[in-house]
């Protein structure tokens, strides 16, 4: 496969709340339309597609059934709104129907980016709406960067340096951007401009 790389996260697929949060009011198929074309605009046929998460609300047969139509080799980081994530009871009654639409589906997952390891997540490591949830199933920073879902803000990077205390000793550095297409234009992110905010942070 000799395709580009792309990251995404938190489509919500049919989802009325989320649709009007986006300015569609309570125009689901509008929304979905929309992110569809968007979708397509950037990813190509060989093209590969991580999506950190959050494809539906509930029921995922509505979201899954248009993935399996989207172009692109598809693999998900399941979020807290994914039947198939961990965090659920039955998660694994629900893991076969999404290996029918994406050729992996894991809680996290971790590639190289400019020659770092790079975290992937649906969840941040610790901001959450102003609530701590979700706590057990969010990666611990020990400074490498992550990149995550979940916030449906429009901050793309994160960046909090650490610092050395007498106290706790070091505390790393946070260094989190953000994939979800609520920063993104509800578009997809490339390879190349995730690799581009690392090179800005780090230098």
């Amino acid at each position: 496969m000799s395709g580009g790389v792309w990251f995404t996260s938190d489509l919500h697929f049919g989802h009325r709340l989320v649709a009007r949060h986006r300015g569609f009011g309570d125009n689901t198929e509008e929304h979905d339309l929309v992110l569809c074309q968007r979708w397509v605009e950037k990813i190509k046929p060989d093209d590969q597609v991580w999506v950190l998460g959050d494809i539906a609300v509930s029921s995922p047969n509505h979201a899954l059934t248009i993935m399996r139509d989207l172009p692109g080799h598809k693999h998900l980081i399941s979020g807290n709104h994914d039947g198939c994530h961990p965090m659920h009871r039955d998660s694994h009654k629900h893991l076969p129907r999404y290996l029918e639409v994406f050729e992996s589906v894991q809680a996290f997952a971790r590639r190289r980016i400019n020659g770092e390891e790079v975290l992937l997540s649906h969840f941040p490591y610790s901001r959450d709406r102003g609530e701590a949830r979700y706590t057990q199933y969010r990666l611990r920073n020990e400074g490498r960067w992550l990149l995550h879902g979940h916030t449906h803000g429009k901050e793309k990077v994160t960046h909090v340096p650490g610092f050395h205390s007498g106290i706790s000793g070091r505390v790393p550095p946070t260094r989190e951007i953000h994939v979800g297409v609520d920063a993104w234009g509800l578009r997809p992110v490339s390879l190349g401009q995730v690799a581009d905010l690392m090179k800005e942070v780090n230098e």
